[in-house]
């Protein structure tokens, strides 16, 4: 397999952009088309969470294709993938508070703790926020030794988001159960943190309505 150097990087990291760009392309289409199905709002909510949900599953794949294959140079496009992944679920945010509350702020409120799947999102949506932030070079050199310890957080994003994708389905759990397979391996790939986060979150409040739906659920 060819080698991967700083040359290549700006065509793959043009190729990276093009992918992430086609599928929000796709979905103004798809509406401003009438294919959005029966429940346009629904359609677009779903549709952005899930490009979330995909592009963190890209993410957490580039360091062990980066080991396997030797190619160190995508791992400097981690960057890159992780700020769409900031980006799908910024829409996917973007798109339940303006088109499913219309807004309504205390609405919203309601609905955090009223539904756990919500809870739980909200939380991952945090954490994302305070790594895109914090993705700057500048702020980056000044953290120093605690960049790193934060950036461990996206592995705990990585365990919340497929959750939050299960609990927010009623029937539909074939495609989040997948996900979370997923994640779970590419975790697993990270031991010792995706176990010692995994063991975490089991033993969270969370984890243990989680695990109590899922049971229920394949009853």
């Amino acid at each position: 397999m060819m080698r991967l150097t700083s040359k290549h990087l700006f065509w793959l990291k043009a190729v990276m952009h093009l992918v992430a760009l086609w599928p929000i392309a796709y979905l103004v289409i798809s509406v401003a088309s009438g294919d959005a199905g029966g429940d346009p709002v629904q359609y677009i909510i779903h549709y952005t969470g899930v490009g979330a949900l995909n592009a963190l599953v890209i993410l957490l794949m580039i360091s062990p294709l980066a080991r396997r294959f030797k190619q160190g140079i995508l791992m400097q496009t981690r960057r890159l993938i992780g700020l769409y992944v900031f980006t799908y679920a910024s829409l996917h945010i973007l798109a339940f508070i303006s088109l499913d509350l219309l807004f309504e702020w205390s609405l919203l409120f309601q609905e955090i703790f009223k539904r756990p799947y919500i809870l739980v999102g909200a939380v991952a949506y945090l954490i994302l926020i305070a790594l895109s932030i914090t993705s700057l070079k500048v702020i980056r050199k000044k953290m120093g030794r605690r960049w790193q310890q934060l950036h461990n957080w996206v592995y705990l994003v990585a365990i919340l988001v497929p959750i939050h994708f299960y609990w927010s389905v009623k029937s539909e759990i074939i495609e989040p159960s997948i996900y979370i397979l997923i994640v779970i391996g590419l975790l697993t790939l990270r031991l010792p943190i995706g176990k010692k986060l995994s063991q975490i979150f089991t033993k969270s409040y969370i984890g243990k309505l989680f695990f109590h739906k899922f049971l229920k659920d394949y009853q």
